[in-house]
This record gives structure tokens, sequence and C-alpha cells, in this order.
């Protein structure tokens, strides 16, 4: 059987029925409203917003659909003029793309954030310890919570990172973890992103667009800032100064980037140039006696912690991948010899394998003796028999995943498959099962999206970014991402989705909490 989470929070499975529910005496924008089988984030019933909704349900409805077009044409503007584009790899209609924006934001009360930071900290906290422990003595293995051939097996464990002491124990400082919320309102977690997570440049350039398009729509509604994050990113990575560095209080801190080809590059452009530190190339640096330097005009200087968005692979091809041009001969050596610190560690990647996710529970309660305060999706192991027999008998109703892709790649969505879809995976499971695993078709939340001039209804996750320091930070928000295509559940922009500010609101003041739907329309005047 599969890893269960939590009792009382299935979530649904097998294809999801949807029902066109109309919603009377509202405006025309509203009347192809969706109602599914799912939470929905602004309405508990049909025209029954939500209280943390009402003040934008009514801005909404106000807001003719020809004012709300020339609003998302401007906030497209925006993104053209600053460049903010995502790369799509393998099209015949070009990479380079702005990336899609909703301009209805997704709100999420101060309470509930409070819950989801509570266990996204939990979590940070057991994969660090997890990840120290598999490198080092191994205890969780030795113990039989973890299978020792699940890890071992994976191709992101790095037996090279054995014994290796890390700067403060820390192998994960930067995470975004992936969040759903099922049928009955509960958040679980979908997946870890624990190598090089992206999308936190997008999260900061909707706040900034919606601001400019919508200048006094956070006027008076009690929504945490997340400009900030930038700033907390640099403290982040200041903390992780060798401790034999030169120069403790001025550190050189580089983000090392594949370079203008990687679909994250404005991202990587975005947070160096937010942060003041340099954006690098492989060809800018060089390891001389243990010594990672990075040229400069004036000469050479030396680095002590590098923000790689380059995957293990390609960090060094003295030790990883021969072939790689992207990375730095000889960076392995210098990390292992304590004169540079990376960030996120190499060998990270096993804890965000999705076959060890099914785990991630018991771990949490190895390490902190703690029930996980946000449950996993259920999960089937391929490798064992009865429950790869179960998923191939149901492969229409099965979502299935490579354990070490991402981006909506190497996936079978079963209810929207076909018949030879099917048949492929089934003979990829047989071929290798250590290499996927499958959940349940899960009815994601839907929320309002601006859609050709109407508010439509569409699937969205959450995806918020977790720092790792002295003490863990969570920027109050995330990326809310979309699956923009009427239906779809795939959320990923390589496959279609876009994204949507997200809104968490302050503790209540003066009295009166910024959930209520105490507030007039006139406080969101566009």
């Amino acid at each position: 059987m599969p890893r269960k989470a939590r009792a009382g929070r299935r979530p649904t499975q097998g294809a999801m029925t949807t029902a066109v529910i109309p919603l009377r005496n509202l405006p025309p924008s509203f009347q192809h409203y969706r109602f599914e089988n799912s939470y929905d984030e602004m309405f508990e019933a049909p025209g029954l917003p939500r209280a943390h909704y009402q003040a934008l349900y009514q801005t909404l409805l106000r807001l003719p659909p020809e004012e709300l077009r020339r609003s998302q044409q401007a906030a497209d503007l925006s993104f053209l003029h600053e460049g903010i584009t995502f790369t799509v790899y393998g099209n015949k209609e070009g990479t380079e793309r702005i990336f899609p924006n909703d301009l209805v934001p997704r709100i999420i009360p101060s309470h509930e954030w409070a819950q989801i930071e509570k266990g996204l900290t939990q979590r940070i906290t057991a994969l660090n310890l997890f990840l120290h422990d598999i490198y080092h003595d191994g205890k969780i293995l030795n113990d039989g919570v973890v299978p020792r051939e699940l890890v071992c097996s994976c191709r992101h464990f790095r037996r090279e990172m054995r014994g290796l002491e890390v700067p403060r124990g820390i192998y994960v400082s930067i995470c975004g973890t992936d969040l759903v919320r099922l049928p009955d309102g509960s958040f679980a977690v979908l997946e870890d992103n624990l190598r090089v997570p992206s999308g936190v440049s997008y999260m900061l350039a909707n706040r900034k667009v919606l601001k400019r398009v919508f200048p006094t729509m956070f006027h008076d509604y009690g929504v945490f800032p997340i400009d900030h994050y930038p700033q907390a990113l640099l403290a982040t990575l200041r903390g992780l100064v060798p401790p034999d560095a030169p120069v403790r209080n001025d550190p050189v801190i580089v983000l090392l980037s594949p370079g203008v080809g990687n679909s994250a590059y404005f991202e990587h452009t975005f947070l160096a140039q937010q942060m003041g530190i340099e954006l690098v190339e492989g060809r800018d640096l060089l390891v001389h006696d243990n010594v990672v330097y990075m040229r400069t005009t004036a000469g050479l200087r030396r680095v002590d912690v590098i923000y790689r968005r380059v995957d293990d692979d390609f960090l060094d091809s003295l030790c990883f991948r021969r072939d790689s041009i992207l990375g730095v001969p000889g960076l392995f050596n210098a990390y292992r010899a304590g004169n540079v610190s990376l960030a996120n560690a190499i060998g990270t990647g096993v804890a965000d394998d999705k076959a060890i996710y099914a785990y991630v529970p018991e771990i949490i309660k190895y390490y902190l003796n703690e029930d996980a305060i946000l449950p996993n999706v259920p999960t089937f192991l391929l490798t064992r028999d009865k429950e790869r027999a179960h998923v191939l008998q149901h492969l229409d109703e099965m979502v299935v995943k490579a354990v070490g892709e991402s981006g909506g790649y190497g996936m079978l969505i079963g209810p929207q498959s076909t018949a030879a879809q099917r048949e492929e995976f089934r003979g990829r499971i047989l071929a290798d099962p250590r290499n996927y695993i499958a959940q349940p078709t899960l009815a994601l939340s839907c929320a309002p999206c601006f859609v050709d001039g109407d508010v439509e209804s569409r699937h969205i996750d959450l995806r918020p970014y977790i720092l790792f320091g002295e003490k863990v930070t969570l920027v109050p928000g995330g990326l809310t991402r979309v699956a923009l295509r009427r239906g779809s559940l795939v959320v990923n922009s390589s496959q279609g989705g876009g994204s949507k500010d997200t809104w968490v609101l302050r503790e209540p003041t003066n009295g009166k909490s910024p959930d209520s739907p105490n507030r007039t329309s006139r406080q969101w005047a566009v």
C-alpha cells in the first residue's frame, strides 16, 4: 500500500468531475465560472465568497471586463519591458517567452500561513538532519527506517560527500516546497525541491507588477511584504562563509549560472542584481591550490560562497561529468578542503528523490520525534510488487512521475492520458520500477483567474520559499502556480502554466482582523 497521509486527509482519487453552476445576478465576467469537486479558494458556495476574499470579490464585480483586459495588457507589457521571461526547451515556436501571469491574487489568511510556516520549518530541519546522517553515520539506514538500497540507488546520492563536513551542517540552505490544498481545505506537500529550486524571481515580479497596475490595491488590506527576500537570501549565504575565510566580514559571494540558455536565466540575473553580487559562469572562475578565484579586470579575486544554479553533474568536470563545460574544474577539491561553500550542498538531491519523499513523515518522526505537521500525498513505490501491480491496473486513475525529473517532464496524468500513453508508461515502469512513483490524481484547489475577458476558475498549487541559516526564514507568500489551460492539472510554466501573486494577510491589529469582510470596495479602487 502507498505511504499514507494523515487520517482524514485523503485526496480525491480518479478522474475529476466538473459541474458548471450558473451564478445568477452576477456580471457577465463570472458567468462561466466553474465549480468542481475541489476546494475553491474564493467561494464557500456559488456566489458566497470567503471572508478574506470579499473585498477582492466586490472589486471584480465592479470592474468592467474591458478595464480588466486593459490591466492585463499593462501587466504583460511590464513583464515584457523588464525581460521577465522563461525558456521552453524543444519547442518549435521558439524558446524565450514572457512569463504568463494572472492579475487576480491568491489570498491566504494569517492563521493558515502560520500552520504552513510551522510545517515547512519542521520539514527542512528534518531533511537537513537526514542528509547529514546518510553522509556520515547512516543511523536511519542502520535502523531500517529508510531502506539503504533506496538511498544508494538514487542517482543524486554522491558517495564523494561521505564524511565531508559542510558549514554549520546545513546541506539545504534554499528550498522551494510544492504544496497543494486538498478538497477538505487542508494543505499537503506534493514534493520538495532541494537542489536548485527556481521561481522566486517570478514571485517578486508578480508583486511588483501588480502594485504598478493596481497602485491602490494593497491599501489597508494588511498584506505582508515580500520585497526583503533578496536580502534575506544574501544573509543566508553570508552565514555559509567558511570558518577560515581571510575576510569573514566582507566575503565574496557569487551566483554561478549555466548561462543565457538556461530556462531560469532571468532569475539568475535578477537575484544577483538584487543581492549586489556577481553573476558568473564557469569560465569566470578558476581553482588554484584548492582555492576558487573569480577573474576580474583588476585580477583574480578569491571567492568564499557560491550560490550555484548548476546541477551536481555539471559542477566539476574533474569529479563528475567529464564533458561538462558549465562548471569549474577542481571545484569539488576546493569544496572538500573547506575553502569555499556551496548553496545548496552537493548531494542534496537524494532528499528530493520522489521515492525518498514517501518516507519524509518517518524521517521527521525519527529525528524530531514529532508527527508531520504537513502530510504527504499518498505515494505508491513501484519497487514493491503489490503496489506496482495495483498501479498498473489503475493507470487511468494515477499520476505517474519519474523520481528525478522536474518541470512537469517524465509524467503521466492518467485521467487525461490516451491508451497509447498509458501503454508506454506501463513498459517504462516494468523496465525500471525504481525510476517511478505513482500518486492518486488530486483535485487541486481552484482560484479565480482572469482569462480572455472572463473570471474563470483554474487549478493552482503553492511554492513557498524557505531559507535555512541561523534560523529558518519563510517570506510570507510564495509562487502560486496556475494551470492556465481549462481542466489542466499541470501548473509548470514549461507545460503551459503561469503564476499569480500570493497575499498572506497580517495578524489582526487594533481589534480588527485583516481577514474580516468589513471592508468596502472603495478601498480597492483601481
